[in-house]
């Protein structure tokens, strides 16, 4: 499905809390899974690989942002709770509570994504339907 731009194929697995900042230029590939709380920006791709060593695509942990523009193609894996900087392009599985920038993406701390993460106020108003 196509709409604003946003490219998020009605059969990709998301979990709860997915959260779009700015709309124009995100394309996920069916194959890809997000995790909770997930934040993307404008211009980010998660794409699939057709062959070498990261044949597949990407698996998003929980509690991540990715910044504007950032690319992360094949199957890669991103841990939970990390932040990926923009125009960063990811060519290694991430471990959790990361800060990843540049081209490739490198680890520059182990902060992780805390105060990145919005919209996860949902799992209060859920809990109190329930």
């Amino acid at each position: 499905m196509y709409k604003f731009s946003i490219g998020i194929p009605y059969l990709t697995k998301i979990d709860s809390g997915f959260f779009i900042g700015h709309f124009s230029g995100i394309f996920v590939n069916t194959n890809a899974i997000i995790g909770k709380n997930c934040n993307l920006s404008q211009g980010v791709t998660l794409g699939k690989s057709n062959r070498g060593n990261n044949k597949g695509a990407p698996v998003i942990g929980d509690n991540v942002y990715i910044g504007p523009s950032v690319k992360i193609i094949g199957n890669i894996k991103v841990g939970n709770n990390v932040a990926i900087g923009a125009n960063c392009v990811v060519t290694k599985d991430i471990p959790d509570n990361s800060v990843v920038v540049g081209i490739p993406g490198k680890v520059i701390s182990e902060e992780g994504s805390a105060g990145y993460i919005n919209r996860t106020e949902y799992d209060n108003f859920l809990k109190e339907e329930i």
